[in-house]
């Protein structure tokens, strides 16, 4: 079995540890017995930390095998979660320079999905006559759209193109439009500062709400 913390010391419970062998199959150390990744995917959804090595090498696969986890998840008719939009802009972003830039966005913005979700699972037990669903979808909503702004403006261009358009290349007068762009990108910048001060805002409320 995987450490247990001792009561009362406040310390976090060591992850399980998965071993995958070359058959492709997948051993709980904790419980010694074989699992599948919708045995995994339900740990993930029960919060229970875990780690995937490599039985051979002993080389951490945690990150592919999550990775796996998805793709199963997506390719169940009716359970789909990634708009093709998304993941076009986001497979545009590996091996750019603001790739590294990415990840911490998008973990900022799931955290603050997270807690969204919490808030509403909150009215759905509590508030009678409040239609958490609108608010959702609403919150959600306005995630989408900041990402898809703050995409645009690290990547301009669009996806899958690395230069401007032939007829920003072209013509003398042409070549003063990066210049002319700054104060956009800037008014840009300012815009999605002004909505992620207008999400926060809101959820404060919401959180007043909940109190």
């Amino acid at each position: 079995m995987a450490d247990q913390p001792a009561p009362g010391s406040g310390s976090k419970a060591a992850p399980v540890v998965i071993k995958k062998y070359a058959n492709r199959r997948l051993y709980n150390t904790a419980t010694s017995a074989y699992v599948t990744l919708d045995h995994l995917s339900q740990m993930v959804k029960d919060k229970t930390d875990f780690v995937v090595f490599d039985a051979k090498t002993g080389e951490d696969i945690t990150r592919p095998v999550l990775t796996q986890i998805i793709v199963e998840e997506e390719s169940k008719g009716g359970q789909t979660m990634l708009p093709i939009s998304f993941l076009r802009q986001l497979i545009s972003f590996y091996g750019d320079s603001l790739q590294g830039v990415v990840p911490q966005y998008l973990e900022m913005s799931m955290t603050q999905f997270a807690r969204n979700q919490e808030q509403m699972r909150h009215y759905m037990q509590n508030a009678f006559g409040f239609n958490p669903f609108q608010q959702f979808e609403s919150m959600g909503k306005q995630n989408m759209a900041m990402f898809e702004q703050a995409m645009r403006m690290f990547n301009p261009f669009g996806a899958g193109q690395g230069s401007p358009p032939p007829a920003q290349a072209n013509g003398a007068a042409e070549a003063a439009k990066p210049e002319a762009a700054a104060p956009e990108k800037e008014a840009a910048i300012d815009d999605l500062k002004r909505k992620l001060d207008e999400l926060q805002g809101q959820l404060a409320e919401l959180s007043k709400k909940t109190s």
